[in-house]
C-alpha cells in the first residue's frame, strides 16, 4: 500500500516551485492560474537620445540599451517564462507586422528572452551600437500614437493568457510631435485605450538640456498608480544609468501575493487581505533534463501499474495506508483528504496582546506581510481602522492562520506597521501587518548547556575593545552570493559564446590587512591574555600517542611461529579462517611463499596451496 502522502501525479506540464515549506511549494509565478506577465520597451530613436550627457555621462539611448540589457538577463534567471518585446519609434526605417505604421521599428516581437535577444542588445551598446541604430534604423518623424497601436497589436497577436501587462516609455522629449496637437490627440486617445485593456503605461524620462516638464504632454498618456504601493509617477528626469535602473526595476515586475484570504474579525465580519513574503532565500535554479539526441526537454508520466495482470491503475483503484500499533489501517483518499483538512483557508482572530509579550525567540522564519484587497468592499477601511488602532495601543493581534486547503494551521503575531514617507513623499513602508510565525508549545525546549570555562573580566574587556575596533556599518543588500553571481556569469557566458566569464568579487570574503591595521597590537595582547606562552596557533598539532606509550612504553609481542604441522592440520579442519592476517603473512614468510595480495582469502589460499604440494 501507498504511504499517507503518496498520489497519483501526471507531469504533463512543467511545475514551477521547488520543495520546502510553504512558501516554496508555490510558485512566485503561477502560470497556470495567472498568466504570464508581459513587458514592452517603447524607446524614442530620435537624434536627440543619441546625444552625450554632460560629464562623460552615457547617451540616453546608450543608457536605455543597457537598462533594457539588465532586464533581458534578470527575466532569463528569474522568469524566462515571461514575454518580453522592443519597439523604436521616431526612426527612418519601419518595421512591424504587415508595415502598416510608418516610422515604428520593432526590433523584438513579445516572446521569451533568450541569449539571441541579449546579443541583439549588446550590439546596440556604445558608440558602435549607435552607429549600427543608425545605419538600421535612422531617425524619423515622430508618431506615439501609432506606435501605441502597433503595441496594441503585439499584445493582441499573443495567444497565451498574459497576466500583467506593462508598456514602458523612454524618451528624452517632453513634446515628441513638437505642438502638433492632432498627433497628441492621436496619442492621448490610443493611450486610453490601452489603459482600459489593462495595460499600464509608465514613463522613463531622461534628463534633457532644459530640464524634463511631463505637465506639457506625457501627464495625459501614463497611467495613474494602480495603489498606494505603486511608485507613480517620478516629475524628476533620470541623469544616471543606477537611477534609471533602480525605477525600472520597481516598475517592471508585478507584487504577487502568495494567497488571498478572508481576516474573520468576528461573526459575519470579514476583510479581505492579501498575503505576500517579505524575504526568500536564493537558491540556484533546478537543473532540467534534456534529451540527448535533440537537447529537447524531458517531461516525465506517472502510472501506477497492477503488478500481477499489468493493467494501468486509476486514481481510484488505489488506497492509502498506516501501519500503526502492529495493524495495517487501510482508508481511501478521501478520507485522508478529511483528515489532512483542519479548518478552511483564512485568517481568523483570536484576541490581541500588549507588544512586550512578543519575544525574539519567538520568530521561528521570515515573516508574512498582510495588504487589504478590494475584492471585499470595504476592507481598506476596515483594515486601516484596526491597524491605526493596534498601532496606538502598542499591541498585535492573535490569529489562526490556514494558507490552503490541507496546510497545516499556524500562530500569527501581527504586528502593524504605519505608513513611512521620505522627504520627497515617496512610500518607504507600506502600511500593513506583520505576520510573525509563532512557536507551538513543544517547539520551545530547555537545553542543558555543557559546563565549559569561562572568560576573565580582562579578557572580556579587551575583546570588548577588538569588537568595538572592528564595527561597520551592515547592509544586507551590500553582500550578494558570490556562489549564485559566479554561477549565472557561468550561464550567462556559455549562453552567449563569451570568452571568460566576468570575475566576482566575493565581499564576505575578510579584508585581513584593513583588520590588521585597525586592531594594532590589540591581537596579541589578547593571544597573551588567553593562549599560553608557548602556544603557536599555526603549528601542527602533535599526534596522539597511544596509552602504552604514554605509560611508559611497552614492548611488542613476539611473533608467533607455527610449524608446518600445526599449518596442515588448519587446513584439513578448515581452521584457516580462524588465524589473523598478521599470523597468515608471517606463515608465508616463514615457509618462503611469495605474497601478492593483502586481503585475509588470498593469503589464506596461498597457504593452502603451498601446503597441498
Amino acid at each position: 500500500m501507498a504511504e499517507w502522502n503518496a498520489y497519483y501525479q501526471n507531469k504533463d506540464e512543467d511545475v514551477d516551485g521547488e520543495e520546502g515549506d510553504e512558501f516554496e511549494a508555490l510558485s512566485p509565478v503561477d502560470y497556470k492560474s495567472t498568466g504570464r506577465d508581459s513587458l514592452v520597451f517603447l524607446v524614442d530613436a530620435s537624434k536627440e537620445m543619441f546625444t552625450n550627457g554632460e560629464d562623460g555621462e552615457p547617451s540616453p539611448f546608450d543608457m536605455t540599451m543597457q537598462c533594457v540589457r539588465s532586464v533581458y538577463t534578470s527575466k532569463i534567471i528569474s522568469s524566462d517564462k515571461d514575454l518580453v518585446a522592443l519597439v523604436f519609434y521616431g526612426t527612418e526605417q519601419s518595421k512591424n507586422p504587415r508595415n502598416t505604421f510608418k516610422h515604428v521599428y520593432v526590433y523584438h516581437d513579445l516572446d521569451s528572452p533568450g541569449a539571441r535577444r541579449v546579443k541583439d542588445v549588446d550590439g546596440l551598446h556604445g558608440e558602435n551600437g549607435a552607429q549600427v541604430a543608425d545605419e538600421t534604423m535612422g531617425s524619423g518623424k515622430t508618431n506615439l500614437g501609432e506606435a501605441l497601436w502597433c503595441c496594441s497589436n503585439l499584445y493582441s497577436d499573443v495567444k497565451l493568457r498574459l497576466s500583467h501587462k506593462r508598456l514602458m516609455i523612454f524618451t528624452c522629449r517632453d513634446t515628441p510631435h513638437r505642438g502638433d496637437s492632432e498627433r497628441d490627440r492621436q496619442a492621448r486617445t490610443k493611450a486610453g485605450d490601452l489603459k482600459e485593456t489593462g495595460v499600464v503605461i509608465d514613463l522613463m524620462h531622461l534628463m534633457k538640456p532644459g530640464g524634463f516638464d511631463v505637465s506639457l504632454f506625457f501627464c495625459d498618456v501614463v497611467s495613474p498608480p494602480e495603489d498606494e504601493a505603486e511608485l507613480g509617477l517620478q516629475m524628476e528626469p533620470c541623469g544616471k544609468l543606477e537611477d534609471l535602473q533602480k525605477r525600472v526595476r520597481a516598475k517592471e515586475r508585478k507584487k504577487r501575493s502568495i494567497a488571498r484570504l478572508n481576516l474573520c474579525l468576528g461573526e459575519g465580519m470579514n476583510v479581505a487581505v492579501g498575503v505576500y513574503i517579505t524575504v526568500r532565500q536564493t537558491k540556484k535554479p533546478n537543473a532540467d533534463k534534456l534529451y540527448r539526441d535533440n537537447n529537447e526537454p524531458v517531461r516525465t508520466k506517472t502510472r501506477l501499474y497492477h503488478t500481477q495482470t499489468g493493467s494501468l491503475l486509476l486514481p481510484s483503484d488505489t488506497k492509502r495506508a498506516q501501519v500503526y500499533a502492529g495493524r495495517q489501517i487501510v482508508m481511501e483518499k478521501d478520507e485522508v483528504d478529511v483528515i489532512k483538512k483542519f479548518s478552511d483557508p483564512g485568517l481568523e482572530l483570536i484576541g490581541f496582546k500588549p507588544m512586550e509579550r512578543l519575544k525574539l525567540h519567538h520568530h521561528l522564519r521570515s515573516a508574512v506581510f498582510i495588504y487589504p484587497e478590494e475584492t471585499v468592499t470595504g476592507s481598506a477601511c476596515v483594515f486601516t481602522a484596526l491597524l491605526r488602532r493596534c498601532s496606538e495601543r502598542n499591541v498585535f493581534a492573535l490569529c489562526k492562520y490556514t494558507q490552503m486547503h490541507n496546510s497545516p494551521p499556524r500562530f500569527l503575531a501581527l504586528v502593524p506597521q504605519r505608513e513611512e514617507l521620505d522627504e520627497g513623499q515617496a512610500q518607504i513602508e507600506a502600511p500593513g501587518f506583520h505576520g510573525i510565525f509563532l512557536p507551538y508549545a513543544d517547539d520551545i525546549r530547555t537545553l542543558d548547556a555543557p559546563q565549559l570555562p569561562t572568560a576573565s573580566d580582562t579578557q572580556v574587556e579587551k575583546m570588548k575593545e577588538i569588537v568595538h575596533k572592528l564595527r561597520f556599518k551592515y547592509r544586507s543588500d551590500a553582500f550578494e552570493n558570490p556562489v549564485l553571481q559566479q554561477h549565472y556569469r557561468n550561464l550567462e557566458a556559455l549562453a552567449l559564446d563569451l570568452m571568460d566569464p566576468e570575475h566576482i568579487e566575493d565581499h564576505t570574503m575578510p579584508k585581513v590587512k584593513m583588520m590588521d591595521q585597525c586592531l594594532g597590537s590589540l591581537a596579541q595582547e589578547f593571544k597573551d591574555l588567553v593562549y599560553p606562552a608557548d602556544y603557536n596557533p599555526e603549528g601542527k598539532t602533535a599526534p596522539k600517542r597511544k596509552p602504552a606509550e604514554e605509560a611508559g612504553g611497552a614492548e611488542k609481542k613476539p611473533k608467533v611461529e607455527m610449524s608446518e604441522d600445526e599449518l596442515r592440520a588448519h587446513v584439513q579442519k578448515g581452521t584457516l579462517g580462524k588465524l589473523t592476517v598478521p599470523m597468515l603473512k608471517d606463515a608465508c614468510k616463514q615457509f618462503g611463499v611469495k605474497v601478492t595480495g593483502t586481503k585475509k582469502q588470498e593469503l589464506i589460499d596461498t597457504l593452502k596451496a603451498q601446503l597441498t604440494k
